[in-house]
């Protein structure tokens, strides 16, 4: 009976990981991402010319944005600050950040993104902010909106120059 069992477990074991890893290369011929989940080139949406000001994602918990080389897309938390927009990435220095987070190492090579939003597609680029006086208040700004700890300014700030948090302008 023992054996019985354990084959059969075995096999349930062995169609969940083919299911999963079925699932995950899926994903990568998907238009645009699922959740937390990682898709492929975005082949729907209406290119437009970017605005100046971002304000109107003022409320919005998350964005769609693929990459461009590879053309990848993913989901990320924002935050508007004098109508510019910011995106982070988080737990750079972490096993887990170093296996879970390849784009921003994607944005070193090639900082083109496409941001998805609302059926728009605007093409844009990523410039990366260690210094300067915008990244404490954008940083407390991330903490509030999504109840991070992060500290003071100067901690948040810290977090940024150690490069434990990669934070992103989005630029034309």
């Amino acid at each position: 009976m023992l054996k019985i069992i354990t084959r059969w477990l075995l096999l349930v074991i062995v169609a969940v990981t083919i299911g999963l890893a079925g699932f995950f290369i899926s994903m990568r011929f998907a238009d645009g991402p699922m959740g937390i989940v990682s898709g492929g080139a975005f082949s729907t949406g209406i290119v437009a010319a970017a605005p100046s000001n971002w304000s109107f994602l003022e409320g919005r918990e998350v964005i769609e944005f693929q990459t461009v080389a590879p053309e990848t897309s993913r989901t990320v938390w924002l935050v508007v600050f004098d109508g510019q927009l910011y995106l982070v990435s988080g737990y750079m220095n972490t096993d887990f950040g170093k296996i879970w987070k390849q784009w921003p190492h994607y944005i070193e090579k090639d900082n083109r993104v496409i941001l998805r939003i609302d059926g728009k597609l605007y093409q844009q680029q990523l410039q990366r902010l260690m210094t300067g006086d915008v990244i404490a208040p954008v940083m407390v700004k991330f903490s509030e909106k999504y109840q991070l700890s992060g500290g003071s300014g100067e901690d948040i700030a810290a977090m940024i120059a150690r490069g434990d948090t990669w934070l992103y302008q989005v630029v034309p």
